[in-house]
């Protein structure tokens, strides 16, 4: 048996799926959190070369954090590199034809468990590439009903979790590359080459935080991506403790970053390419009212600079006469948005121009029978906790009347 070292910090998402993912082959491991004990921060600094975490050591090699897991288990590798003995290569396309599959672990695929489980549809959930989604990544839930003092995303997630495993809902880990939504049963295929088949679909994918796109942006060792960039203020702001940061948008994701990272920074500057933000009014006066925030209106960002091992710096340019200037700083947190997790999808259902599927007046059907959509896959303009739930209990009736109707499909 392999020896497994994960470096966390409590309130880091990642964190959590690194050692869901790692606990979900079996494999003990030694936990080791950084949070307040510098040294240890630095020595993994050292030794992974990375800024960020988790970190993972397999038998004291780094192979990164969750996300290279994650690429590992899609690719059918991660057992090999676990030294677990392989488990059936083709047993997952033999099995049985489930009622109904929900893709994505968020508030929508969860509630949807939830209310098929209670409907004896046994469902089987495939967590996704962000296990328990965007709320995961997200601090101070405060307006999703029933918790009048706010609650941590992470662990309002880990609540719906347990709900829904009460009731009967089975969780693996995993992604569907390609989907076949016109055969019967319906066809998922999955990132590590096996197949599940379903009567029932429910789409619950959410979306994807979007990058600018400009040079330096991209992972290590390419950019800085680990060294400076981040699109999780919760996973990595306490890196920046005392040092200037950016924060890119103008929306409520902008915002909660914003307001977090203070926590931590000597100086925000939240650079926003237009004059006015999008974000909610209470949203916007927290931070505007923070005495280490600058602004920066019609301000684009067009490279991340650094040494060649760090980031130093942002370069600037003006969105109203096109002035350049390099700004000096130590971190940037990317939160311009999202865009929907449809890729598996497309050409076989229909979507609007910006890939968000489309549903029929009053439900959740969609165009490909027997599939239904919920959340933020389906919905461009709420995007809110609280609605994605109500549509996955939408869904999950929805795919309950759909199999009582076609109960021979």
């Amino acid at each position: 048996m392999v020896s497994v070292l994960v470096y966390t910090k409590p309130y880091c998402p990642f964190c959590r799926w690194a050692k869901e993912l790692l606990k979900s082959k079996g494999v003990p491991f030694k936990e080791i959190d950084v949070e307040r004990d510098l040294e240890l921060e630095m020595k993994m600094r050292r030794e992974s070369g990375r800024d960020t975490v988790p970190q993972v050591f397999i038998d004291g090699r780094p192979h990164g954090g969750f996300e290279d897991l994650a690429d590992l288990e899609r690719q059918g590798k991660l057992d090999e590199v676990l030294g677990l003995a392989p488990i059936g290569g083709g047993s997952a396309d033999a099995g049985a034809t489930e009622e109904v599959v929900i893709l994505g672990s968020g508030p929508a695929g969860l509630t949807a468990a939830i209310y098929a489980a209670r409907a004896n549809l046994n469902p089987l959930v495939i967590d996704g590439l962000q296990p328990g989604g965007q709320l995961t990544i997200t601090t101070d839930v405060e307006n999703f009903p029933g918790f009048p003092e706010g609650v941590l995303g992470p662990d309002m997630m880990d609540l719906f979790r347990r709900q829904a495993s009460r009731f009967g809902t089975r969780i693996v880990s995993g992604e569907v590359v390609r989907a076949d939504l016109k055969a019967r049963p319906i066809v998922l295929s999955m990132g590590d080459g096996t197949a599940r088949r379903c009567r029932a679909l429910i789409i619950a994918t959410g979306a994807s935080a979007k990058w600018i796109g400009i040079p330096g942006e991209a992972p290590a060792p390419a950019g800085y991506g680990g060294r400076g960039v981040s699109a999780c203020a919760t996973c990595d702001g306490a890196f920046f403790r005392n040092q200037a940061v950016a924060v890119v948008g103008g929306g409520d994701t902008a915002m909660e970053e914003a307001n977090f990272l203070t926590k931590f920074v000597s100086k925000l500057i939240l650079i926003h390419r237009r004059d006015k933000f999008r974000a909610s009014k209470i949203m916007q006066d927290r931070v505007l009212k923070n005495p280490k925030v600058e602004v920066r209106w019609n301000t684009a960002v067009t490279e991340v600079v650094g040494d060649g091992k760090v980031m130093t710096g942002l370069k600037l340019k003006s969105t109203v006469n096109g002035a350049e200037e390099v700004l000096p700083c130590q971190g940037l947190f990317v939160a311009i948005g999202h865009q929907p997790n449809t890729a598996a999808f497309r050409g076989q259902i229909d979507m609007d121009e910006h890939g968000y599927i489309r549903t029929m007046p009053g439900c959740t059907k969609t165009s490909a029978p027997g599939v239904f959509a919920a959340g933020d896959v389906a919905d461009r303009v709420y995007r809110q906790a609280v609605t994605a739930a109500g549509t996955g209990c939408m869904a999950a009736l929805d795919a309950e009347r759909y199999l009582e109707e076609h109960q021979h499909v």
